[in-house]
């Protein structure tokens, strides 16, 4: 088996990347993979398709897009933007965007890429430090949201998957 063929995490440590927060680097760049294998030649008429009522395909691309913006954010102690809290207000909503499933993608990996950057200037001395989640401002750490967005990722990319596959059987 090649490198390039194996899982990203059983590629080898990221030079670049602090050892803590390699885990959580490895699922983001594995989820990207993923997602680009599962887009590929993806019929843009189904982007929006809910089979048995499930999330459409175009919702699990927003939301995992969102979801690493919003909880990144949220690591580095800040609180949600205006233009945060209305792209979480229409994520599932397909009258309230003209983005193609390339589009989607392609946004999805950029977030991915702008992830991984913040990761590698993560100071791991921080990563036990508490921070607040949302308007209540629930407690959480660095490392919990960190660890949180990456297996919220893989989680949206496993339905994504399936929901493809349904689809476009």
């Amino acid at each position: 088996m090649s490198l390039e063929t194996r899982e990203v995490w059983l590629r080898g440590p990221l030079s670049d990347m602090p050892s803590l927060v390699q885990p959580v680097a490895h699922a983001l760049m594995q989820a990207r993979e993923e997602v680009n294998t599962l887009m590929h030649g993806f019929p843009q008429q189904l982007l929006w398709e809910r089979p048995s009522g499930v999330a459409s395909v175009g919702f699990h691309l927003q939301h995992l897009t969102g979801v690493l913006d919003r909880l990144f954010t949220y690591a580095r102690n800040e609180a949600l933007s205006t233009e945060q809290l209305t792209a979480l207000a229409s994520e599932g909503k397909p009258d309230q965007t003209t983005l193609s499933a390339q589009d989607l993608v392609n946004q999805f990996g950029e977030q991915v890429d702008q992830a991984l950057a913040q990761l590698r200037s993560t100071d791991e001395k921080t990563l036990t430090e508490i921070r607040g989640v949302g308007r209540a401002q629930l407690p959480s750490t660095v490392i919990g949201l960190l660890t949180h967005a990456a297996e919220h990722t893989m989680r949206h990319v496993g339905q994504l998957s399936v929901t493809v596959r349904v689809i476009t059987v």
